[in-house]
């Protein structure tokens, strides 16, 4: 299928989804929040991959939002406050959905960064699991520098990528934080040498992860975000209740006797979701 905003590869049991608007800087046009989650939620609910990768082209990984996603209304001018309030809450929401659909697929999702990430461009990377950038990349809560709290993901997500001081500073400054400035605070994996570098890196540490049990990486996923968002006697209590009812024995199995025999493990994929009657 063809999208205007994304170029979309599954390969090894890794999706990459490029970002395809360079000329733009990848801005975030009403195109891409409708198109990410259709093809991350694809991906997730039929298990056609073991792994994404959100990558992009041209100098800026992605500019931000496009301001007539928001500056679009075409209601009457004379609306009452509180419908045209209602509508910017609905945008808001929707735009939030569409970050979060990183965080909820069933496989992690990898984020690789050259140039600019920008504005809403950080609140996917927050929401993603694993992040790595050049080093030429660089990271702006761009909101604060127009005027505006950020209201994606951002203010919620960052805090626990690095320490709180680092977060509150880059979103009460707007500064940018430069690669290695990330790399040291924790925000990106692991910095490279240029951007195809990183995408071949990325993709290489996709894969990988794409060789472990896709049952045992999707309970790790959800244990980890569970954990991240609650105590630890809780976590354990979620883990617990997880493994009694998703626990497989068999890819236990297939690893000690692809061990045995010196070969690479084969592990079946997630089952497709189907929605219930």
């Amino acid at each position: 299928m063809a999208y205007q905003c994304f170029e979309v590869e599954i390969a090894d049991g890794v999706a990459h989804l490029r970002l395809n608007r360079p000329e733009a800087y990848n801005t975030m046009i009403a195109a891409f929040w409708r198109e990410l989650p259709e093809i991350v939620e694809g991906i997730s609910r039929e298990a056609s991959a073991r792994a994404i990768v959100l990558s992009s082209t041209g100098k800026h990984f992605c500019a931000g939002m496009d301001l007539a996603v928001f500056t679009s209304d075409t209601g009457d001018a004379d609306a009452e406050l509180g419908r045209k309030q209602a509508r910017l809450r609905g945008t808001v929401t929707t735009l939030q959905r569409t970050a979060s659909c990183l965080e909820n697929a069933r496989m992690p999702v990898l984020v690789a960064v050259q140039g600019g990430c920008i504005g809403g461009a950080l609140d996917l990377a927050t929401a993603a699991d694993l992040r790595y950038c050049s080093a030429d990349a660089f990271f702006v809560v761009q909101e604060i520098n127009i005027g505006m709290t950020a209201d994606i993901g951002t203010l919620q997500r960052l805090g626990k990528c690095v320490p709180e001081g680092v977060a509150r500073e880059l979103a009460y400054t707007g500064r940018r934080m430069p690669a290695q400035r990330a790399y040291e605070v924790g925000l990106v994996q692991q910095v490279y040498a240029d951007h195809a570098a990183l995408v071949d890196g990325v993709l290489e540490t996709a894969r990988e992860i794409a060789s472990k049990s896709p049952l045992a990486i999707h309970g790790t996923k959800v244990a980890m975000n569970y954990a991240r968002d609650h105590s630890v006697a809780e976590s354990l209590d979620q883990i617990a209740t997880w493994q009694s009812g998703m626990f497989q024995p068999g890819d236990m199995i297939e690893s000690f006797s692809a061990k045995a025999e010196k070969r690479e493990p084969a592990y079946p994929d997630l089952l497709p979701e189907r929605a219930s009657l």
